[in-house]
């Protein structure tokens, strides 16, 4: 986590959640952001068909829903998916440590920034058609397939099944 987020949401006032309970909901005014610190919560919208999509899953050191900051209203629902521990700030408060020091202002627009960067790119390899095109394409980014306990994370981020990349590990295996 960035050094200045850190220093940012120490002003604000820390906050437990179960797995299963709502921070927020669409059309709710938007009042904090908020850091997550351990745990996992996911924004949400329900389709007109009934499907959930996940527009974000936020885990430690991500901030949930940040671009919200500039709405009235929140356009998606916070789920906590895993027991969460997040410090919320409320939205004038960081307005006005934006506006009383440029160098956090900067940091927070470079944040903003490699969010949209990363979000962009989890949406081009989500559009690859396969998982093998998917995985190839999150290890050229990330490095390497991180240790099997977080495989079902990888899965959420390639928007497959685990069973589906689970098969794909498999095969890369047996190929060797």
């Amino acid at each position: 986590m960035d050094d200045f987020l850190t220093a940012l949401f120490d002003h604000g006032e820390p906050m437990e959640m179960d797995a299963g309970a709502y921070l927020f909901h669409a059309g709710d005014p938007v009042r904090f952001v908020h850091l997550v610190e351990t745990g996992g919560v996911h924004l949400e919208r329900t389709q007109i068909s009934g499907q959930v999509m996940c527009f974000q899953r936020a885990r430690p050191g991500d901030i949930l829903a940040e671009a919200s900051i500039y709405a009235e209203a929140y356009h998606c629902d916070a789920k906590v998916i895993e027991p969460a521990r997040l410090r919320k700030l409320r939205v004038g408060r960081l307005m006005e440590l934006l506006t009383a020091d440029p160098e956090t202002s900067t940091a927070w627009a470079a944040h903003l920034a490699r969010t949209v960067q990363t979000t962009r790119l989890l949406a081009e390899i989500r559009g690859l058609k396969t998982v093998e095109q998917r995985l190839d394409a999150w290890i050229d980014h990330n490095g390497a397939l991180p240790v099997k306990g977080h495989w079902q994370t990888v899965a959420q981020e390639l928007a497959v099944t685990p069973e589906a990349l689970y098969r794909e590990i498999a095969r890369r295996r047996s190929a060797r």
